[in-house]
């Protein structure tokens, strides 16, 4: 297992959309800009904030929603999403160039 840097990070991020397994259904998340991201979570929840790549991950401030931090950890195969207390929330099932879920919208 790797925990993905900054210049990883930066690559696979910014101006992508993250398609998450989430347990078989799906959240997507637009990193619009170094700064702005969106978020669509299986339920129908949208949210829109702030981002900020660190060293070993990013954080994330949602407005009107919940503030974290996240690494993406590699592992032979799969990409996947770890919150702040170490736990796999959600695996990448695809990553595509640009808004392809209409987010920013």
């Amino acid at each position: 297992m790797t925990i993905l840097n900054r210049d990883t990070l930066a690559i696979i991020m910014i101006g992508t959309t993250h398609v998450i397994d989430m347990g078989g259904e799906s959240a997507f998340i637009h990193y619009e800009t170094a700064e702005k991201a969106h978020m669509l979570l299986p339920d129908g929840t949208r949210f829109h904030g702030q981002w900020d790549l660190l060293d070993d991950g990013y954080k994330v401030e949602w407005t009107d929603g919940p503030a974290g931090s996240w690494k993406l950890e590699h592992t032979s195969g799969a990409i996947d999403y770890v919150d702040a207390t170490g736990t796999v929330r959600g695996r990448i099932s695809r990553i595509d160039f640009g808004d392809t879920a209409s987010l920013a919208a």
